[in-house]
């Protein structure tokens, strides 16, 4: 006898493939929901894994590694995939509007978009800086420079970091030891790469304890990481003297100038303007104000995770940390009001383990006030758990979603 068909009662759709919507879509896959139709719409059919992009960078991981294959992951949830860039919300008819002119309808609608470095205030830098995100674009310009390197490792390079952040300090140590390995398997001297690394405040990573960045900056040091603490960067312009190769200037207030072939930008996070425009609440970074059920303030049917998302009543630092944890309580509350049931609040935790790379496979680990030192055994667990989050992903099972 032939089964008879669920009809659809509700659309869910979910826009980005962040870390919070991979867990929530791998649930979904194991608990699906019946009569609810499950649209993810993603930019790209990979999504960058953040705890094992500086280990990608360094050289540690393939690509495909350190990254979720969206298609496969859409399909064991039963969900349609569009590979579009979504560019407006319309709230009031319920509706997602795509680049290529795709509509989207929605009863329910869930976002984890992450986030993109702030440039809009520096002259030149969405002009001549690679941003970190999308993280596509910055692998594709990494790609492309040790590319190069390798093939004329004589030529004295030099790149540039700005922004001391977290995600500034991996990035500077990880790039510095792929091409160190470059220079000395092609027996050139490691003194051929200068790396810079800006940062506006007078201290590294602010958002850690004075532990951490009192380590992290012994390292850099020690690496010979040239360090301009306290440098706010004001413009970004390519030299005019330069015809064989790439140059740039990056100028600042205190009108410091240096040049360097490759500037990557890594500052302070911030969102797409379409959010704001939709009518949702968001705060002054443009990331959406969200309650402890993880709705949107103003706009009930829709739900923010990641770093897109801002909590009202437990703002935490954008990390990837964070996502993770928010993938369960995300996936139940989506299930909850697609159900008609009451949602559960959700209280991320205050402190939290934190194992940061250093480049050369040994990881630096802090909670709270604890703080231990670059140590290989560090690196082998931070590995550990990465590999295991990634296992997730793998070898799933195959449904029969539809690709656009």
């Amino acid at each position: 006898m032939q089964q008879k068909l669920q009809p659809i009662v509700k659309d869910l759709v979910m826009i980005g493939g962040g870390h919070s919507h991979a867990i929530a879509l791998k649930m979904f896959g194991r608990k699906p929901l019946p009569g609810v139709r499950l649209t993810l719409i993603t930019a790209a059919k990979k999504t960058a894994y953040s705890g094992m992009l500086p280990g990608h960078i360094a050289g540690f991981y393939s690509h495909d590694e350190c990254h979720i294959d969206l298609p496969p992951l859409a399909n064991f949830a039963q969900a349609h995939l569009y590979i579009d860039k979504v560019v407006a919300l319309d709230l009031e008819n319920h509706k997602v509007l795509c680049a290529n002119g795709l509509v989207v309808d929605f009863d329910v609608l869930s976002i984890d978009i992450g986030s993109t470095p702030a440039t809009v205030s520096v002259s030149g830098a969405a002009e001549y800086a690679i941003a970190a995100k999308p993280v596509s674009q910055l692998l594709e310009h990494w790609y492309e420079l040790i590319e190069a390197v390798g093939k004329n490792p004589q030529e004295p390079i030099s790149i540039a970091i700005v922004g001391g952040g977290a995600g500034g300090v991996e990035l500077a140590l990880s790039m510095q030891s792929h091409l160190h390995r470059i220079l000395r398997q092609t027996q050139q001297p490691i003194q051929n790469l200068e790396v810079h690394l800006f940062q506006r405040g007078t201290e590294l990573m602010p958002n850690y304890h004075s532990s951490v960045r009192h380590q992290i900056q012994q390292i850099l040091t020690a690496q010979d990481i040239k360090l301009h603490l306290g440098e706010t960067v004001c413009k970004v312009a390519p030299t005019l003297y330069s015809e064989t190769k790439e140059m740039f200037e990056i100028k600042c207030e205190s009108g410091l100038i240096v040049e360097c072939n490759k500037i990557f930008w890594v500052t302070q996070a911030s969102a797409p303007e379409w959010l704001k425009s939709a009518g949702l609440a968001t705060d002054e970074q443009g990331f959406i104000l969200v309650k402890d059920t993880l709705q949107s303030q103003t706009h009930p049917q829709v739900f923010a995770a990641g770093d897109i998302a801002t909590m009202v009543n437990h703002p935490r630092p954008k990390a990837g940390v964070f996502a993770v944890r928010q993938g369960k309580p995300l996936f139940e509350n989506l299930q909850r009001i697609l159900l008609g049931k009451p949602l559960k609040p959700y209280r991320p935790q205050k402190q939290y383990l934190s194992l940061i790379g250093t480049g050369d496979e040994r990881a630096i680990a802090t909670r709270g006030a604890l703080t231990l030192p670059p140590h290989k055994l560090l690196w082998h667990y931070k590995n550990w758990i990465d590999w295991r989050f990634m296992e997730r992903f793998r070898n799933l099972p195959s449904s029969k979603s539809k690709v656009s």
